[in-house]
C-alpha cells in the first residue's frame, strides 16, 4: 500500500482521542483510548508495520469522495463505481453523551450491489508489542496487547468475521438500502457485554449528529466565511479533552515537516503558548464553557508549579511535565521520514514567551469570561515577579530551536505582555500593584525599540544582534505592543514580506542549521500566513488581506483542514490537523470581517 498524502485525511473523535480516516476509507492513525495513549493504528507512519482499519469495495476503479455532515464531525466516505454507490459513515460517540470509548463505522449501499472487504489490523503500543486475538462469536473478536500498555479492544460486527494472521477480516455484499455495522471499543474490567449493534449504532449516530449541531449553534459569529470558521471551531473542539479541558497542539506525532527529513515531532500535548490564542478564539466565538475549561486547566498547572519560574512550556493533557523524547526506530516514518519520535525533548527548554501568553489568556478570560480567584492571582503574581527578574535571559524561543539560546525578540516582547496584562488584572480588581512592575515593563519596551531595531534594515530583527527577520514578529501589532500603522512596524512588515513571504505563504524564518541545531528544511507555516493577513488588514491593506486570506482557504484539504505547514507544491506537511493554524484562521477571519463591516472600533475582545 502506498502512502496517501497527508491532506487526504479527515479526522473524527470523541473528545478523548481522534482517528484519521483516509479518502480511501482506511483508518491509518489512532491512539486509543486517549490522545497521548500508544497507537493502535499507525500505518501513516509505517504502511507495513503500523496497523490500520480498512473498508473498501472489492472492485477496482471506484472514485472516492469525502465530506462531513454539515456542522458536525460525522464523516461520510463515498465510493462511486459502475456497479453502485457505497458509503461509510464514520464517527465516535462523544464522551459528553456516552461513557464508552468507541469507534463506529456504518457501511451502506446507496445504489446497486457492492461487495466490500474489511480488515481490522491493530498493532499495539506504537507497533512494538505483539497481541493475541480471540474469536468470541462469529461477529465478535477480542484483541489484547501483550505489551506493557495492556490495551484490550473489541471488534463487534453485524456481519460474520474470520481471523487471518491475527487480523479480523470480513467480506460482505450489500444491496441497495442495506447496511453493515462495525464497532471497535476499548475494554476494561467494567466494560459491559457487547449489545445488539443495529439499534445502538442508529441511536448513537443521531445523538452524535445532534450533539455537534447543537454545539455549533451556540457560536455567536455570523460574519463572512462562517462555514469555514465553524469547521475550524469543530476541529478545535475535537482536540479538546473532555476530562481535563486541555487542548492538544495536534492529535498526531511523527508527521514530517519535510518529506525524508528529520523534523518529526510529537504534538499530542498542550502548549501554554497556545493558551492566549485559544482563549481569545473561544471567547470571540461565544464558547465560554470551553474557554473556562482551558483556563481551569491552566489554573491547575499554576497550582502544581510551587516555585515561580518553573512554568513548563508544555504539559500532557492530564498535566504531567516530563515528556521524555524517544525515537521509534522500528517504524520507517511517513514516506521514509525518520526518526519517528514520541515525547518531546523541548519540554524542559527555557522559553520566556510562555509567561506572556499565560497572562494574556488569563487577562482575556478575567475580562470577558469570569473573574479569576485570588489564589490563582497569587500564583500568577509570583510568576510576574520572576519575569521582572529574568526577562533579560537567553532562551530557545517560540520555535524551540535546538542550536543554543539567544535573546529573541519575541520572547522579550511576551515578557512585556506578561507584566502589562498582570498590571491590567491588578487594576481591575484593585489588587496591590508593585511600582516595580511598571518600571520593568517600560525597560522591556525601550529595550525592544533600541536593542532589536536594525537601523540599516529599518526593521525589528529576530534576536539581539541578528540581521534576519522572524514571522513571530507579526504578532507585535496583534498583541498590541505596537500600532498596526506605526512607521517602524510598516517597514518591518515590508522586510518580512521581502524575506519570508511567497505570495500568500509565509516561512517562519529562513532555516539555518546553526540556529536550528537540525539538518533539512521545512515548508511554509500556515498559522504565520493567517497572522500576516491579519496584520495587512489592521495596517489598512484590507483588500490585499482579504485576497490572500481567501487564497489561503484554497490550501485547506477537501474537508477544510490544515496541517502545520504547506510544501512548495501545496502539499500538507507536519502534524495534522494543527490547532494553531485553525486558531489563526479564526482570528484572521474575525479581524478582516470586523474591518469590512466597520466594526473594528466597537467594543470587542
Amino acid at each position: 500500500m502506498d502512502y496517501q498524502p497527508i491532506e487526504n485525511y479527515a479526522v473524527i473523535g470523541d473528545l478523548n482521542t481522534v482517528a484519521l480516516v483516509g479518502l480511501n476509507g482506511t483508518i491509518d492513525f489512532m491512539c486509543f483510548p486517549d490522545f497521548d495513549s500508544p497507537s493502535i493504528f499507525a500505518a501513516i507512519l509505517d504502511n507495513e508495520k503500523g496497523g490500520s482499519f480498512s473498508i473498501q469495495p472489492t472492485a477496482d476503479g471506484a472514485k472516492h469522495r469525502q465530506l462531513y455532515l454539515p456542522d458536525t464531525n460525522v464523516l461520510l466516505t463515498r465510493f462511486l463505481h459502475d456497479e453502485g454507490i457505497g458509503e461509510i459513515t464514520d464517527f465516535m460517540p462523544v464522551e459528553a453523551l456516552f461513557q464508552g470509548k468507541e469507534l463506529i463505522r456504518r457501511v451502506s449501499c446507496v445504489h446497486g450491489d457492492l461487495t466490500f472487504t474489511m480488515r481490522c489490523a491493530p498493532r499495539f503500543n506504537y507497533a512494538r508489542s505483539p497481541h493475541t486475538v480471540q474469536q468470541k462469536t462469529a461477529n465478535e473478536v477480542i484483541f489484547k496487547s501483550e505489551g506493557s500498555d495492556n490495551t484490550t479492544i473489541r471488534l463487534k460486527s453485524s456481519t460474520p468475521i474470520h481471523l487471518e494472521d491475527g487480523d479480523a477480516v470480513a467480506t460482505f455484499t450489500l444491496k441497495t438500502g442495506e447496511t453493515a455495522d462495525f464497532l471497535l471499543d476499548y475494554i476494561t474490567c467494567d466494560t459491559p457485554p457487547a449489545t445488539a449493534l443495529d439499534g445502538f449504532v442508529t441511536e448513537t449516530l443521531y445523538a452524535t449528529i445532534n450533539y455537534w449541531k447543537d454545539w455549533v449553534a451556540t457560536c455567536n459569529y455570523k460574519g463572512r466565511w462562517m462555514e469555514v470558521v465553524h469547521r475550524s471551531a469543530l476541529v478545535l473542539k475535537l482536540m479538546t479533552s473532555h476530562k481535563y479541558g486541555s487542548i492538544v497542539a495536534a492529535p498526531t506525532f511523527g508527521l514530517p515537516e519535510q518529506i525524508g527529513g528529520m523534523r518529526n515531532w510529537d504534538y499530542r500535548y498542550t502548549w501554554i503558548r497556545d493558551a492566549s490564542f485559544t482563549v481569545y478564539a473561544l471567547l470571540r466565538l461565544g464558547f465560554r464553557k470551553e474557554a473556562k475549561g482551558f483556563v481551569d486547566w491552566v489554573d491547575k498547572q499554576c497550582d502544581d508549579i510551587g516555585d515561580a519560574g518553573h512554568l513548563s512550556l508544555m504539559y500532557s493533557i492530564d498535566g504531567r511535565k516530563e515528556l521524555t523524547e524517544i525515537e521509534l526506530n522500528h517504524l520507517e516514518g511517513y514516506m521514509g521520514s525518520k526518526p519517528v519520535r514520541i515525547g518531546n525533548g523541548a519540554y524542559d527548554q527555557i522559553q520566556l514567551d510562555i509567561y506572556g501568553e499565560l497572562l494574556d489568556s488569563v487577562y482575556l478570560y478575567d475580562k470577558y469570561g469570569e473573574p479569576i480567584s485570588f489564589e490563582f492571582w497569587d500564583d500568577l503574581r509570583q510568576q510576574v515577579e520572576w519575569v521582572c527578574d529574568n526577562w533579560r535571559r537567553e532562551d530557545e524561543g517560540i520555535w524551540e530551536v535546538r542550536g543554543g539560546k539567544k535573546q529573541f525578540l519575541y520572547s522579550r516582547m511576551m515578557c512585556w505582555v506578561a507584566i502589562d496584562r498582570a498590571m491590567k488584572i491588578a487594576e481591575k480588581h484593585s489588587y496591590p500593584l508593585p511600582e516595580r512592575w511598571r518600571k520593568e515593563r517600560d525597560k522591556i519596551f525601550f529595550s525592544i525599540h533600541h536593542d532589536f531595531w536594525n537601523e540599516e534594515l529599518q526593521s525589528f530583527v529576530q534576536y539581539k544582534g541578528a540581521d534576519t527577520v522572524d514571522a513571530a514578529t507579526l504578532l507585535m501589532p496583534l498583541i498590541r505592543f505596537i500600532g498596526p500603522k506605526d512607521p517602524r512596524w510598516l517597514s518591518t512588515l515590508k522586510r518580512i514580506e521581502e524575506k519570508l513571504v511567497s505570495d500568500a505563504l509565509v516561512f517562519r524564518y529562513r532555516v539555518n542549521e546553526e540556529l536550528d541545531g537540525l539538518q533539512g528544511g521545512e515548508g511554509t507555516f500556515s498559522m504565520c500566513t493567517f497572522w500576516y493577513v491579519e496584520c495587512l488588514a489592521r495596517a489598512g491593506q484590507v483588500d490585499k488581506a482579504r485576497l490572500y486570506f481567501e487564497k489561503m482557504l484554497g490550501y485547506a484539504n477537501h474537508v477544510g483542514l490544515y496541517a502545520e505547514m504547506l510544501g512548495l507544491k501545496g502539499e500538507h506537511l507536519g502534524n495534522f490537523p494543527q490547532a494553531f493554524t485553525h486558531l489563526g484562521l479564526i482570528s484572521a477571519a474575525l479581524s478582516i470581517n470586523d474591518i469590512l463591516e466597520g466594526d473594528q472600533n466597537k467594543k470587542k475582545i
